[in-house]
């Protein structure tokens, strides 16, 4: 059976990997900043008259349904549980998740700064509550392309993806959170398929860019694949 992971949230304050973590939350704020500003943009080119809201194959055969509890609630609870379910049971993915993350929403707040098309007609608005105000201060609704609430689950699962269940978790989540945006009409198809792809390719730039990082995540994928190769081996 593989070993357990003695690898603890001690290990990511040690010295050797303490400038990797400031670095990390760095990028992170910065990242934040970069959205910030980047959605207030959009969101001040949204009242331009040339950003005129257009037909959509999709979204013009579905009919609009109020999924505000899975959007807004949903996504904010997703969020705090997956930094919960990092920082303390796989401290090991910390340092590259952060890092993912921070390049996943600076590339993220790119894109939206560059096409401004209006939103959808008839689609649901955030309400008053709590949830709701924090939504609209991170400034989730004011992008259109590519669907975070698609893509960021897409990257965690991409990250663990050596981790059956954590894998198939997240991947529902995206799909769950695609479908969302979709019968709430807040999001055009297009946003929601190409955030995938998007999302694959800013993984992979992730991988180049903080090898080091990455290779921290290794062992488990190796202590996996030694635990399934031994399997094998009494097998036959």
């Amino acid at each position: 059976m593989p070993t357990k992971d003695s690898f603890t949230l001690k290990d990511v304050f040690r010295r050797e990997r303490l400038t990797s973590l400031l670095t990390a939350l760095t990028l992170l704020a910065a990242a934040y900043v970069v959205e910030h500003f980047a959605n207030t943009y959009a969101f001040e080119y949204s009242l331009r008259s040339t950003s005129n809201h257009v037909g959509d194959l999709i979204l013009d055969n579905l009919p609009v349904v109020n999924l505000n509890f899975i959007i807004i609630e949903g996504a904010l609870t997703a969020i705090i549980f997956g930094t919960l379910f990092v920082v303390f049971l796989r401290p090991r993915y910390l340092l590259f998740t952060l890092k993912a993350i921070a390049l996943f929403i600076m590339v993220r707040a790119l894109f939206i700064s560059l096409t401004h098309v209006g939103i959808y007609p008839d689609h649901i608005v955030p309400g008053y509550g709590l949830f709701d105000g924090i939504y609209q201060y991170l400034n989730f609704e004011t992008g259109l392309f590519f669907s975070g609430h698609t893509g960021l689950p897409f990257l965690m699962a991409l990250i663990f993806w050596q981790t059956p269940l954590a894998r198939y978790f997240f991947l529902a989540l995206s799909c769950i959170g695609g479908v969302a945006v979709l019968l709430a009409h807040i999001h055009y198809s297009i946003d929601v398929f190409a955030a995938p792809f998007m999302t694959y390719s800013i993984f992979r730039i992730a991988l180049y860019l903080f090898p080091h990082d990455h290779a921290l995540i290794e062992p488990v994928a190796d202590t996996a694949l030694t635990a399934l190769e031994e399997k094998q081996k009494r097998l036959d």
